[in-house]
């Protein structure tokens, strides 16, 4: 998938754990885990508001595109 969730490394300059941070944002430790290792098909904008404004930061520091060549391609 293209895009990547950096989560993990703004928690880490943050200095939140993940249960902190779930527990903040009002969503599930599995939840925050799944979106966290790359494996959240979609993020509800509230989600993803939520994050920022907990971790002081703005989407693009936690959601990155990155260019696959073989994406989209048989």
């Amino acid at each position: 998938m293209p895009i990547i969730v950096n989560l993990d490394v703004m928690m880490a300059k943050r200095k939140i754990s993940a249960g902190e941070l779930a527990e903040r944002i009002d969503i599930t430790p599995a939840n925050l885990s799944i979106l966290k290792n790359n494996k959240a098909k979609a993020v509800r904008f509230t989600t993803l508001e939520a994050i920022c404004r907990e971790l002081d930061c703005q989407p693009g520091d936690i959601l990155e595109f990155v260019k696959d060549e073989s994406y989209g391609q048989e």
